[in-house]
């Protein structure tokens, strides 16, 4: 099979359980910044390799192929087993906090708002979160318009908060400072 298949080449591209709509379509916004959310990870992960963070990127990166499967679905019933086969949950948001969590215990206090910045690896990490809240809003968008389940917002909402404390973290692991406003 051959990585193009010219079905695109009219601007238009096919979702995922059949349809196809314009590629600038909402829902392909979504599942774009998403992939874009995931590309950037993979991105941050291959910079200062650091165990603990990595162990943590790695299933979010598999979350976010879930995600964007689930974006691309148009049919409610898919879209329930989408979800489903992702495993994106309340559970799942416990084990999102729970790494926020221990990522603020080896950060001290915020008092001002720092500058993304410091090591590759922590600005990979900042560029990923801006990424993760551009992906946010397109899905808010896209939720006005058709049903997407909530859980995918509060994931976004929550995968921001981590990859905020993970930059700190890199650069703190590093012995970066950081820089306030």
């Amino acid at each position: 099979m051959k990585i193009y298949t010219k079905t695109g080449d009219k601007g238009d591209t096919g979702l995922f359980g059949g349809g196809r709509v314009p590629k600038n379509h909402p829902r392909v916004e979504a599942y774009g910044d998403i992939d874009e959310l995931n590309a950037i990870l993979g991105m941050a992960r291959s910079v200062e390799m650091m165990p603990r963070i990595d162990e943590v990127l790695v299933p979010v990166q598999r979350d976010l192929f879930s995600l964007g499967a689930l974006l691309a679905t148009p049919h409610p019933e898919k879209v329930k087993q989408q979800l489903e086969k992702a495993r994106i949950d309340d559970a799942r948001i416990a084990e999102l906090e729970r790494a926020i969590d221990e990522g603020e215990a080896e950060l001290e206090p915020l008092e001002a708002f720092i500058l993304p910045g410091g090591t590759p690896k922590a600005s990979a990490l900042h560029v990923a979160r801006t990424v993760c809240r551009r992906a946010e809003r397109r899905v808010i968008a896209l939720a006005a318009d058709v049903d997407v389940p909530p859980i995918v917002v509060i994931y976004l909402n929550r995968l921001s908060d981590l990859l905020f404390v993970l930059s700190r973290v890199a650069n703190r692991r590093a012995g970066a400072g950081e820089v306030t406003w």
